[in-house]
């Protein structure tokens, strides 16, 4: 259990936060949409969870490395020169013979609407590189996609391992979506399976609906701590989130007063929250932080946003 007060040793690493997963194409909406995906245009964005968070914490100030799979065509070109442009290591970027995957997305003040093509992502396999950077890194990062699916999985699988004996910190964003999942395969149940082998997981309200059914958010909380969770943050959109380590539960306002996408809302908390400890802020300080990062972002479209430095983003919320 960590103590919401604690500052996290997280050692003398070269690298502080390796990012392991989805990286893909982001075709959202230039209009907003209520789902009926009736827009006639779409507007390319650099997208994926774990690459999103690598790119802005590099932006606010500490360094991360990106681990996915992506084609041998131009949607995998195109995302490579924006890592490049971020002036990010693409080393650990593995070009496969499948299409990138591309998500089609509607812009949105709420909750955005996402339709999945999914082929490159899941290519992801493990290697004397991955393992390198595994051992070099204070943190390691990763959402549903690459345990929804094979290989994929099994790299994600001797990722936790390698990082669990190797005491790095493990953050997991259990962003479960049925239609992401192997079919045939309880995919909720899997994830249930993951929740005791990391330290830190940040549940969506939606997130938690789907992996338990409806219920009230202290209660959801509830079930991700029985099940082994150490530090859950569940986002609740507007109405903030609830933080609990099973012994202490907190209430966080939400920060946000302009609203333009929600998309990547989720990866820039991450963000924030991971630069900040790695800066040497405690658990509480870099909730607050985390989700100042997250309102910053909310005023702008896409994913990845000009993010200034963590120093920056606190005078600015008064942090």
């Amino acid at each position: 259990m960590f103590e919401l007060d604690d500052i996290i040793p997280l050692g003398d690493k070269p690298n502080d936060l390796l990012a392991v997963g989805e990286l893909l194409i982001d075709m959202i909406s230039n209009e907003y949409d209520d789902g009926s995906f009736e827009c006639d245009g779409y507007t390319k964005f650099s997208g994926g969870a774990p690459s999103n968070i690598a790119m802005n914490v590099n932006r606010l100030g500490i360094r991360s490395e990106i681990v996915s799979a992506v084609g041998n065509d131009g949607f995998g070109t195109y995302l490579l020169r924006r890592l490049q442009q971020e002036d990010m290591d693409t080393k650990g970027i593995q070009r496969v013979d499948a299409s990138t995957s591309l998500v089609v997305v509607t812009k949105s003040r709420t909750t955005p609407i996402p339709i999945f093509y999914r082929d490159a992502d899941y290519q992801m396999t493990f290697d004397a590189s991955l393992e390198q950077r595994i051992a070099n890194s204070k943190i390691v990062h990763f959402s549903c996609w690459p345990i929804s699916r094979t290989p994929a999985r099994h790299t994600l699988e001797r990722v936790i391992e390698e990082a669990r004996s190797q005491g790095l910190l493990i953050g997991f964003d259990p962003n479960y979506h049925p239609m992401i999942w192997q079919r045939g395969e309880d995919g909720a149940q899997y994830v249930k399976s993951i929740i005791s082998k990391v330290d830190v997981i940040k549940p969506s309200e939606d997130d938690a609906e789907r992996l338990f059914g409806k219920d009230e958010p202290v209660k959801q909380l509830e079930k991700f701590l029985e099940l082994g969770a150490k530090l859950v943050i569940m986002t609740l959109g507007k109405d903030g989130a609830i933080v609990s380590n099973g012994k202490e539960t907190l209430s966080f306002d939400s920060l946000a007063t302009e609203i333009v996408d929600t998309t990547g809302a989720g990866d820039a908390f991450w963000s924030g929250f991971y630069a900040a400890l790695i800066k040497g802020h405690s658990i509480r300080e870099a909730l607050h932080l985390g989700f100042a990062v997250s309102a910053y972002k909310l005023r702008f479209t896409g994913a990845v946003v000009h993010l200034p430095r963590l120093d920056v983003i606190k005078e600015q919320f008064s942090l």
